[in-house]
């Protein structure tokens, strides 16, 4: 009997030495990989620099520019590409402003539809007794991701890399998520439209954008086009478009 308990005891403290050894070995190597990685071998130094490093750090953003913006300037002559993209970053700057602000004249830019959302955001936020705050908002970048037309509208999709400090807080002003102090990096999409058929905007009556000269009924030669190259027929004057923002959305914290 003596012997069977004196294994026993010999098995225990074998495995309470093993049980040692790997956590001083798992621990020896996870201070050595700190210190090759962030030049300390204190692991909550690390993880600090680490979130420092995250909070510094710009997103990518879908930088299809180069490829989409011939098929936007063939389609549309004029559309001058400069322009929209300073006025998609005013609108995003504005959208986030507003929501801070809770209030939407702030948003100076951007049609109805873009406006009600932000209305359903500030309401969201005030059902949960939630306010939500963008600070000392910067823009890394932002680029053209996506050009698509869908029934009667061309849609162009600006993507924004930003840094801001964003954080929730209650009425009473105490703060229930997101950092004062670490900034908050982050991408949004800001939805450029263009409706050229407004009745089939309207009714979705097929995914067509093509439009005929309401003189000679020849194709035009491009959605954005000014006149009829057949019969030099006026072509801005009737149809029924407009440049517009629609549509802002984080797409990736």
């Amino acid at each position: 009997m003596k012997y069977f308990a004196a294994i026993l005891l010999c098995i225990f403290l074998a495995v309470i030495a093993l049980a040692v050894f790997g956590a001083w070995y798992l621990r020896r190597k996870a201070r050595k990989f700190s210190t090759e990685l962030f030049g300390t071998p204190d692991i909550a130094d690390a993880a600090r620099q680490m979130r420092v490093e995250y909070a510094s750090t710009p997103k990518s953003v879908s930088a299809m520019t180069s490829l989409l913006l011939p098929k936007i300037t063939a389609d549309f002559p004029d559309f001058q590409y400069d322009e929209m993209k300073e006025r998609a970053n005013n609108v995003l700057t504005g959208y986030l402003r507003a929501v801070t602000g809770r209030n939407l004249q702030l948003l100076k830019d951007g049609n109805e539809e873009l406006r009600q959302q932000l209305e359903n955001h500030i309401q969201m936020l005030s059902a949960k007794d939630a306010w939500e705050h963008f600070g000392q908002i910067r823009i890394h970048r932002t680029e053209i991701s996506q050009y698509r037309k869908t029934a009667g509208r061309c849609i162009i999709t600006f993507q924004t890399s930003l840094e801001c400090y964003h954080y929730t807080t209650n009425l009473s002003g105490q703060m229930t998520s997101g950092s004062k102090d670490m900034k908050y990096q982050t991408k949004y999409n800001t939805d450029l439209i263009y409706i050229q058929d407004r009745d089939l905007v309207e009714n979705a009556l097929d995914d067509a954008l093509g439009v005929n000269c309401p003189n000679c009924g020849a194709p035009l030669s491009s959605l954005g086009a000014k006149v009829c190259k057949y019969c030099d027929t006026p072509i801005i004057e009737i149809n029924i478009h407009a440049w517009s923002f629609s549509n802002v959305e984080e797409c990736g914290a």
